[in-house]
């Protein structure tokens, strides 16, 4: 599921040029992302993840500098994204199980699904809800700020 999406994130921090893409260049090793860099940038390859959904969003980043430090824009190209199925089969299971403790006192034979439909909606909970997290773009330029302070 490729899709061509044209956006792009900036970010000013108060550090020069250098600083902040040595600052890239280990928040890229850390993330995972391939970072194939340049004078003033570079492309990159970053892994996100938004909910169910995990992918690739790829892109020029560049370094411009400017008065009072640095103008980090990443100028996203191509994103693709795959959905994690299992996840959401298990969703789907714990969804009807939590339909059936709704929709018990309207048929008492649902009365019977119900302490089933209990666990399972506490298994959807525990394996996939409770541990749903986002990454993207401004979550990178978090790390690449926090880590260019440290340069």
């Amino acid at each position: 599921m490729g899709s061509l999406e044209m956006s792009s994130h900036q970010r000013q921090l108060s550090r020069p040029p250098a600083t902040v893409l040595e600052a890239v260049d280990e928040a890229a090793e850390m993330w995972g992302a391939g970072w194939q860099p340049t004078d003033q940038g570079g492309q990159i390859r970053l892994p996100v993840v938004q909910g169910l959904r995990h992918g690739i969003v790829q892109g020029t980043l560049s370094a411009v500098p400017e008065e009072s430090g640095t103008s980090l824009r990443f100028d996203i190209e191509e994103t693709s994204y795959t959905l994690n199925k299992s996840a959401l089969a298990i969703m789907l299971l714990g969804g009807m199980g939590g339909l059936s403790v709704v929709f018990w006192p309207l048929s008492p034979m649902i009365l019977q699904l119900a302490p089933i439909g209990a666990v399972l909606a506490l298994v959807a909970w525990l394996m996939v809800v409770s541990r749903l997290r986002n990454s993207d773009p401004e979550d990178f330029f978090d790390l690449v700020a926090d880590l260019s302070e440290h340069f």
